[in-house]
């Protein structure tokens, strides 16, 4: 057999010594452009768990001394991954113009990826007023006035990142806000999108009155008068956020590279950008046709903009020759958050009788638009919160593969899946409907969330370990600007369902957490397989794209709190160091 098939066989198989035995002698071929060694490499390379967690026999796991890493170095040629093994197998393939990365025995496991991000949103958060984990009205409305002080008058002044579930029973209004600061317009989004707050001069320029119509699937808060109390909830945000200044081309493209190196900075190579407005895809185009990607961007577009929809359903799936830029799917609303209540419920909210949220075409979801995207051969990824909205788009993506068989092959996906009905678990395995979780909003909403649904209903919410059992395809992810978007946040979330002060002992709902093995996987293996990157990009082997992620910390053998104190100390995109701990970039 010649060598070259003993390759091909060698990374279908993706057995190492066989890619190590691969790699060609430093004296036949091109040296290498980059090589990482004294690393310990986590290579992925191995069959998934089982559905209860147990590693697969083929796994460098032993129930004596637990998981240990299945290579130390890694040799990069052209963008590519030409060599995994040994120390001295990857050093043999350096020369003179080789860069060579002693890891000093950081953690190596293929590229992160975040399969649902808002990194445009994310962009434009940098120069906003963060409000995350700000408490109370006053205090928000006190840094407001902070800034009025520094900013010229008539200027916008926006903010974003207070919480619309944990504020939900006590709701700002224009009254403080207005009197605070009356020179500026002010407009401050939720920590999730799905509330705004504005003060009286936001709401003139917006043209929001007590005449103005409510959009379908959203509500205009008055007062006892009927006048706007300056706060909008669901699909009347678009009110405020259309009255916004947009940002010039250029200022988008910084905004968008601004939030992708934050993003590099965070050991990620890859981000499924979700709900990708014109703007946006006009950003991400340019950026990619001048090469200036730093990671792969696999772009969801806004099923809200029928044109936007239409006019790629009409061009079809594309990806960029340099492979940075992917669009292939669509993005859905089906039902509003938990938090403002706008998710679709089967039986009334817990803590507000009479009440099951908003969804379906009163929200703004476009049947027949997605359906003839899945149609053209792009995924849907639909956001849906509640039961009732769970089970309403399982119903739907279910309608259409029957009428389209091969709609069924693109890998549809729920974004959230956060509350689902008992009975329709099995059903994600059934349609192949991949559960796309942000293991952070179990955590963030625990004290609020059975409080919604009530004792019962809430055995199903943020279920992962059930959905799993139930054969559904994961996928991990942070929904940033919402949450934050470290991946030892997301990792330390997923395996300990524990905020960050370690409550509750033990974890919220401990038979849902994941093994340290399932959250990298829905980071990488499992991302990867979602976004149809799973021959490129996922695992650690040869022929595949360089794209990888070193750590000081290892997630497989270290006490879970340990994660939070974790760093990135490099990281690698399709064979460039993007980012480098200490370095210039």
């Amino acid at each position: 057999m010649t060598q070259s098939r003993l390759c091909a066989r060698a990374v279908a198989a993706l057995s190492l010594p066989l890619l190590a035995a691969c790699a060609p002698s430093a004296d036949s071929t091109p040296a290498a452009d980059l090589v990482l060694h004294h690393g310990r490499v986590y290579t992925l390379a191995w069959p998934d768990p089982s559905t209860d967690g147990r590693p697969s026999p083929e796994a460098p796991y032993d129930s004596a001394s637990g998981w240990h890493h299945d290579a130390t170095a890694i040799a990069v040629r052209e963008g590519r991954i030409v060599y995994v093994g040994t120390d001295s197998g990857a050093l043999a393939l350096s020369g003179p113009s080789t860069r060579v990365v002693d890891l000093a025995d950081g953690v190596v496991l293929p590229g992160l990826v975040d399969a649902h991000t808002h990194v445009a949103e994310l962009g434009e958060s940098l120069e906003r007023v963060n409000l995350t984990g700000v408490a109370t009205e006053v205090e928000a409305v006190n840094i407001i006035a902070e800034r009025a002080a520094k900013t010229p008058k008539g200027e916008w002044i926006l903010g974003y990142g207070w919480d619309e579930g944990a504020w939900a029973n006590r709701y700002p209004d224009k009254r403080l806000l207005s009197e605070r600061v009356p020179d500026h317009p002010v407009v401050l989004r939720s920590l999730h999108g799905f509330a705004s707050w504005a003060n009286t001069r936001a709401l003139a320029l917006a043209g929001i009155t007590r005449d103005t119509p409510v959009p379908n699937g959203g509500e205009i808060r008055k007062d006892a008068s009927g006048e706007p109390t300056g706060l909008v909830l669901n699909r009347a945000v678009p009110l405020l956020d259309n009255a916004v200044p947009r940002p010039t081309p250029a200022q988008r493209d910084s905004q968008v590279l601004r939030a992708l190196r934050v993003m590099n900075a965070s050991g990620y190579t890859g981000v499924h950008e979700a709900g990708v407005p014109p703007d946006v895809m006009d950003s991400f185009e340019r950026l990619a046709e001048r090469d200036a990607l730093p990671l792969r961007v696999y772009a969801m577009l806004s099923a809200r903009d029928s044109a936007l929809v239409r006019q790629w359903i009409a061009r079809g799936p594309f990806t960029s020759a340099n492979g940075m830029l992917s669009v292939r799917a669509v993005k859905a609303y089906y039902d509003g958050a938990l938090g403002s209540r706008g998710a679709q419920l089967l039986a009334d909210y817990a803590d507000r009788p009479g009440h099951r949220g908003v969804s379906g075409g009163t929200y703004g979801f476009d049947q027949r638009l997605v359906a003839d995207a899945m149609r053209a051969g792009f995924q849907a990824g639909i956001h849906a919160i509640g039961d009732a909205g769970n089970r309403a788009t399982l119903d739907f993506i279910d309608s259409v593969t029957r009428a389209v068989p091969s709609a069924r092959e693109l890998r549809h996906r729920v974004e959230h899946a956060q509350v689902v009905s008992p009975a329709d678990m099995a059903r994600f395995a059934a349609l192949g409907v991949i559960a796309s979780v942000q293991p952070p909003h179990a955590v963030e909403d625990k004290g609020w969330a059975e409080t919604r649904v009530g004792s019962e209903r809430i055995a199903g919410a943020y279920a992962w370990r059930t959905l799993r059992q139930a054969g559904a395809p994961l996928v991990f992810s942070s929904d940033l600007p919402g949450s934050d978007w470290s991946p030892f946040y997301g990792l330390y979330s997923a395996i300990t369902r524990q905020d960050t002060s370690g409550a509750p002992p033990g974890g919220w709902y401990p038979a849902q957490r994941m093994t340290p093995e399932e959250a990298v996987r829905g980071y990488t293996v499992w991302s990867a397989w979602a976004g149809f990157d799973e021959q490129e990009a996922g695992a650690i082997a040869v022929g595949k794209r360089a794209d990888i992620t070193v750590l000081d910390v290892d997630p497989f053998r270290v006490e879970p709190r340990a994660l939070l104190r974790g760093g990135v100390a490099l990281t690698v995109s399709r064979g460039r160091v993007v980012f480098e701990r200490g370095g210039s970039r």
